[in-house]
């Protein structure tokens, strides 16, 4: 089957989490990604990690024998991500750090179950880890 990616924003992000929340037992694996913003005069991410990230992170997820959903949740514009009090900074679910930010959903607790870090998040054998501890 193929992947479901739903994009969400800071504003939107309450109520795409919720449904994506409520979907997560009809999938096998479920995934968030924080990322950064595009640039619009760029058309690419402002945050190199996300960059270098994205590609390895959409063909590990793609290729999965698994049914997957991935919610992506783009955190702002560089001022608004560097900001201290950034709402996914303080957020004692997700409390990130850096993006881009790979989360492993457990459905079935409903808690995260493991997550890569900015640092790690373009690693492949990283990824396949968190696809195989589903």
């Amino acid at each position: 089957m193929p992947m479901k990616v739903v994009d969400s924003t800071v504003s939107s992000f309450g109520g795409m989490f919720e449904k994506f929340r409520s979907d997560a037992p009809n999938y096998k694996v479920n995934f968030i990604l924080f990322l950064a913003d595009k640039d619009p005069s760029t058309s690419l991410s402002w945050c190199p990690d996300c960059v270098r990230a994205e590609p390895v992170i959409y063909k590990k997820l793609e290729a999965s024998p698994e049914d997957v959903t991935l919610l992506r949740a783009y955190v702002g514009d560089r001022p608004t991500w560097r900001n201290p009090q950034h709402p996914w900074r303080l957020d004692s679910t997700f409390k990130l750090t850096g993006v881009p930010t790979l989360l492993l959903w457990d459905s079935n607790n409903q808690a995260i179950k493991a997550r890569l870090e900015d640092h790690e998040a373009y690693l492949e054998h990283k990824i396949d880890a968190l696809l195989s501890s589903k």
